[in-house]
């Protein structure tokens, strides 16, 4: 009986340790990327330092500090802005924001952010953030606010590129029987 037992303990400790085992190597899959080429590719959770890169780098365009800004830019990095805008190199994408942040003083208010990567045909792990802004510029002496959602890639904690994507936050509208009364 005590053979028994003794087995019995030693097979749960075993099947145990091979589920948690299994458990930490296996992928969580969140989505699908597909490549230019039409190949499906597994997103899987991603790493939650990307996150801290992205989170600091929006903190540094509230802060209107480029040094930061630049510190955390890749030099190479490329930038397709809302309205088809191109900026590449991280010295033309201080200049722009330079004029950008005088001319609109934007605010980023975050909502959310998801780590999540995808392996690549030759092997490459890339590292992306997916995040959701609202942004506040002063547009004519008028705060304006708009939706954005930010696809950014984090290679050796920089930012290597990113995609803005944006819609318009329609104003509140007045209730109809306020508006028959004006």
């Amino acid at each position: 009986m005590k053979k028994y037992l003794l087995f019995l303990v030693a097979g749960s400790v075993v099947a145990c340790t091979t589920t948690q085992t299994e458990k930490n190597d296996s992928k969580s899959v969140i989505g699908y990327d597909i490549s230019e080429e039409g190949e499906k590719r597994e997103l899987i959770a991603g790493p939650l330092t990307t996150v801290s890169v992205w989170e600091d780098y929006v903190q540094a365009h509230n802060n209107k500090d480029l040094d930061a800004i630049a510190s955390l830019n890749a030099e190479d990095i490329k930038i397709w802005g809302p309205g088809g805008e191109f900026i590449e190199g991280s010295d033309n994408h201080i200049a722009f924001l330079n004029d950008w942040f005088t001319a609109n003083n934007p605010v980023w208010k975050s909502n959310y952010f998801i780590a999540n990567e995808v392996i690549v045909k030759d092997g490459e792990n890339r590292q992306w953030v997916t995040s959701g802004h609202d942004v506040t510029q002063t547009l004519d002496s008028i705060k304006v606010t708009s939706a954005q959602v930010h696809d950014g890639l984090i290679v050796d904690g920089k930012v290597k590129m990113f995609y803005v994507y944006e819609r318009a936050i329609p104003a509140p509208q007045k209730p109809e029987t306020e508006a028959i009364k004006e």
